[in-house]
């Protein structure tokens, strides 16, 4: 806050009458007693006064937030018919005291039972017993001495009926809020403004308002209006709030970044469904039916629709890879593969099945292929999982491919989405034979990004591909986490207006 002087010359008319109105409130008012005392004609007028003049350290503010309480659909009918127990124990009281729960139902409709019972029950009104096969309500003597008694329940009923829009002591609101659409409530901030001492003064000098000119017009200085009325003069030291204009979200531009740099790179974009079924989203590639990766806590299968079907000629063919490698040259997985797993209907896991798929329309080389889209995967929702996320899938088919290149797009991408110091491991998927993960150094500490490798002859051959096919696939969110400093993945998808007005594009 500035401690600079402020005169009455560079106060606003606005700011003037915010002043003057809390010197007739005694120092201190509500900021509805204010724009009413003050004469403002909109509420944000006052609003953007105040908050001026609090920048200038003549006035101080304080907030309240306050519960205020009025009567719901079903609070209305309550305060004409009574609270159901309370019908309930009348009623049992006029029939000697006790009687049937069938016989309950006279008083109270099918809807009410359950709740009048149970508050009799919880508020020691009546007590419940069996007696062969009738269940009997007896009234208690608590119950007898409230019959013609008040509950406090009843006095706020009746309260908020003749002043809607009220505060209400919480334990007797909170009993009520139990019951459905019984009361509603509303938050209802209250502001308080008081002068400061360097208010007090300026008010004590007199404070004149006046007509004042605030902004120069072509119309006004044509006129020659500027002559007639006082310009008000400016701090060009005052403060002044950061105008922030409309851009894409991070996560976006981001995705664009990566777009760019594999289009730049030669790549092509192609693009999948979300719904798929577990032959191409998981046998294709050679994922045993046993992975724990295609167990129901991983993955997410739907109901509707149950099977999609496949063709019988590469199902069968897919088959063979699994339980004896087929033409492949390998063992496969010696199990029992079952055709009704494979057309079961999940939401994707990965992209790679995008790419899987575009080997077996386009066998021949050369393709240089990407996608970015969305997976889904049964994740508990924390600091660094989500259940749906973006990853980046890519690659590279063609003669001679080969362990070497892929370690050099991958470095050259990493390079130019700006990560300098780059390594990699070797790593284990079950379609790629090399593997390796890719880490980047950043903040001072190594962190993996994606997988990579080259696909594997069972994954290959049966759609057709002789070549080598390099492939990687990274998460979208993870390298956004690195790249805008984040410590909490959800941070990504929180509308925090603020953050996103700061945040730089990348």
């Amino acid at each position: 806050m500035q401690n600079t002087d402020v005169t009455g010359e560079e106060l606003s008319a606005n700011e003037k009458k915010v002043l003057i109105a809390l010197q007739k409130l005694g120092g201190t008012g509500l900021f509805r007693d204010i724009v009413k005392t003050g004469g403002f004609k909109e509420e944000n007028e006052a609003m953007n006064a105040v908050s001026w003049l609090r920048y200038k350290g003549m006035v101080t503010t304080k907030e309240e937030v306050k519960k205020l309480y009025s009567l719901g659909k079903e609070g209305e009918k309550l305060v004409e018919k009574g609270l159901p127990e309370k019908r309930a124990l009348k009623y049992i009281i006029k029939n000697g005291g006790i009687i049937t729960l069938t016989k309950l139902q006279e008083t109270v409709t099918k809807d009410e039972m359950p709740i009048a019972v149970g508050w009799l029950k919880k508020r020691g009104w009546a007590t419940i017993k069996r007696e062969r096969d009738k269940v009997l309500l007896e009234v208690t003597p608590v119950g007898k001495k409230m019959a013609d008694g008040e509950t406090e329940d009843e006095k706020t009923l009746l309260f908020l009926k003749k002043h809607p829009g009220s505060t209400v002591d919480p334990k007797v609101i909170g009993l009520l809020k139990t019951r459905k659409n019984v009361v509603e409530e509303k938050d209802v901030v209250s502001l308080e403004v008081s002068l400061s001492e360097k208010g007090k003064q300026a008010v004590e000098k007199g404070l004149r308002i006046e007509e004042e000119i605030t902004q120069l017009t072509s119309k006004i200085i044509k006129s020659g209006e500027w002559r007639r009325k006082k310009i008000r003069p400016y701090d060009i030291n005052v403060f002044a709030p950061v105008i922030s204009g409309g851009k894409p979200h991070p996560l976006v531009a981001l995705r664009n970044r990566v777009r760019e740099i594999f289009l730049s790179m030669g790549f092509e974009e192609i693009e999948g469904n979300y719904v798929e079924s577990c032959f191409w989203n998981m046998d294709v590639l050679f994922i045993p039916q046993d992975h724990p990766a295609r167990e129901m806590q991983d993955t997410l299968y739907c109901k509707k629709p149950k099977k999609i079907e496949v063709d019988k000629k590469l199902l069968n063919m897919i088959k063979r890879v699994h339980e004896d490698g087929g033409d492949t040259g390998s063992k496969g997985w010696n199990y029992s593969f079952s055709k009704k797993e494979a057309k079961r209907v999940l939401l994707r896991t990965h992209t790679t099945v995008n790419t899987i798929r575009y080997l077996y329309e386009h066998p021949e080389p050369p393709a240089k292929i990407f996608s970015i889209g969305k997976v889904f995967r049964r994740e508990n929702l924390d600091a660094t999982h989500l259940p749906e996320f973006y990853q980046i899938e890519g690659i590279i088919h063609e003669e001679g491919a080969n362990f070497r290149q892929l370690i050099g797009v991958l470095k050259e991408f990493y390079r130019r989405m700006g990560f300098e110091k780059i390594r990699l491991r070797p790593a284990y998927f079950p379609y790629t034979e090399p593997s390796m993960e890719v880490e980047v150094f950043w903040n001072s500490s190594w962190m993996e990004l994606g997988g990579s490798g080259i696909f594997r002859p069972e994954v290959t051959l049966p759609a057709g591909v002789k070549n080598p096919v390099l492939a990687w696939g990274l998460g979208l969110e993870r390298l956004a986490m690195l790249k805008l400093g984040l410590n909490d993945i959800r941070s990504l998808y929180i509308s925090d207006l603020q953050w996103l007005r700061d945040t730089p594009l990348l």
